[in-house]
């Protein structure tokens, strides 16, 4: 979700402890991207079966469980649920929300075995609500934030940079097996989710690419008031989401059906651009 302060390869839409978060709260931040990265990893990384990957994330889900409830938990992770434990019981984090990221992480493998693609939006809303939108509630909940508008903007941006990292990575998924694109929106252009590939880039790749991206963007402007709902550093790390998403969508609307072959990215010559329309917000 925003730049990282401390040291991390991956896992993009997470605001890890940068320096804008209140020192107090980057302990409890750093052990929710420690757990929400290893169990993402559990899922993609290596070359595991998906079988012993399932096997796999219903031993970490065990061992959520009992760091929830102050048990032992295994000795496979400890450097992930020794200081999860330790936030959980300090800030009373909702375990549903976590356990709602290793529904999704699990789903991957599935989806990914069978070759699977999602029919239409509301599949893939119902996905993000469970692998994107509980990062939002989390931290909203350790800077106390409760009320319901603001969890319903802070989805609608979570969701945004979900649909975003989809849409900026068709270049990598799609030969991974991975088929984010609704079936119905590759549909309406003429187009198979899972053939997008060898489409190339042409018109009609051009226009489904130009309607994914609206789509992300139209959620993004959606929860962007949020920003004035946050106290302080909080509230201007995620005017930098904000723009970083609208950014990366800037990009993927340029490149449109060439997305499939070319991944479009922030670089460092974004930066005054985005300091610039984070300040005008």
């Amino acid at each position: 979700m925003a730049p990282a302060a401390l040291p991390v390869t991956h896992y993009e839409n997470f605001p890890v402890a940068s320096w804008l978060c209140p020192p107090a709260l980057r302990p409890p931040i750093a052990a929710i991207y420690a757990f929400a990265r290893t169990a993402d990893d559990l899922a993609d990384e290596g070359d595991a079966p998906p079988a012993e990957r399932l096997a796999t994330l219903r031993d970490y889900a065990d061992d959520l469980r009992a760091a929830a409830a102050g048990a032992p938990a295994s000795t496979r992770w400890p450097e992930v649920f020794a200081p999860l434990a330790d936030a959980i019981a300090a800030y009373r984090l909702p375990v549903p929300l976590l356990a709602d990221l290793l529904t999704a992480f699990a789903q991957d493998v599935r989806t990914t075995a069978v070759a699977g693609q999602y029919a239409d939006r509301a599949e893939l809303l119902d996905y993000c609500r469970r692998s994107a939108n509980p990062v939002g509630r989390l931290l909203l909940h350790l800077h106390r934030v409760t009320d319901a508008r603001a969890l319903e903007q802070s989805d609608a941006i979570c969701t945004a940079l979900q649909l975003l990292n989809f849409w900026q990575d068709l270049s990598v998924d799609l030969p991974r097996g991975r088929y984010y694109v609704p079936q119905s929106d590759a549909a309406t252009q003429g187009l198979d989710a899972r053939s997008l590939q060898s489409a190339g880039c042409c018109p009609a790749t051009d226009a489904l690419v130009a309607g994914l991206a609206q789509w992300a963007r139209s959620c993004m402007l959606a929860g962007a008031p949020l920003v004035h709902a946050l106290p302080g550093r909080a509230g201007w790390e995620l005017r930098l989401v904000v723009q970083g998403g609208l950014r990366v969508l800037d990009k993927v609307q340029a490149l449109g059906g060439a997305c499939v072959a070319r991944r479009p990215r922030i670089r460092a010559w974004d930066a005054p651009l985005l300091l610039a329309r984070a300040l005008a917000m």
